[in-house]
């Protein structure tokens, strides 16, 4: 029974430890891809600005407001566009790596704000990385 326990335990840690591992790779390396945007893209979210003003602003809750209003706009676009689906297993996992990153923000913003900074940071380069993919589908190229 303890035996058990523990491999459970085990496998639970190492598939967290997985998971994370496999979406800050995936941030670093979306985020070498992502950084050619359109003007039209860059005027309609908000992931530049906050990403930019991550460092001097004092108030988190704005920023994360900003995000999530960015993360129902590319949600439903890919929902009610044809051709713009998350197909790969990368964007799921991205996606996911969003929602985690949103709930450490929710239980880190009051008692660790450094740690609810790191949640946002990565929560705009995903949705940048996101955006990046969406628009190279939709045929949105970026000015070079």
């Amino acid at each position: 029974m303890l035996t058990s326990i523990l491999i459970i335990v085990i496998c639970a840690a190492l598939l967290v430890y997985w998971f994370r591992y496999t979406c800050i790779l995936l941030v670093r390396n979306g985020e070498e891809e992502a950084h050619s945007f359109s003007a039209a893209v860059q005027a309609s979210f908000n992931f530049h600005e906050v990403q930019g003003r991550l460092g001097s602003e004092p108030q988190l809750d704005p920023l994360h407001s900003a995000l999530q209003r960015d993360y129902e706009v590319l949600t439903y676009l890919v929902q009610h566009a044809s051709g713009l689906a998350l197909e790969s297993f990368e964007e799921r996992l991205l996606v996911w790596d969003y929602k985690m990153m949103q709930m450490w923000y929710s239980v880190t913003k009051v008692a660790a704000p450094e740690q609810a900074r790191a949640a946002l940071r990565e929560m705009a380069s995903v949705l940048m990385i996101l955006a990046g993919r969406i628009g190279n589908r939709a045929g949105v190229h970026g000015e070079a």
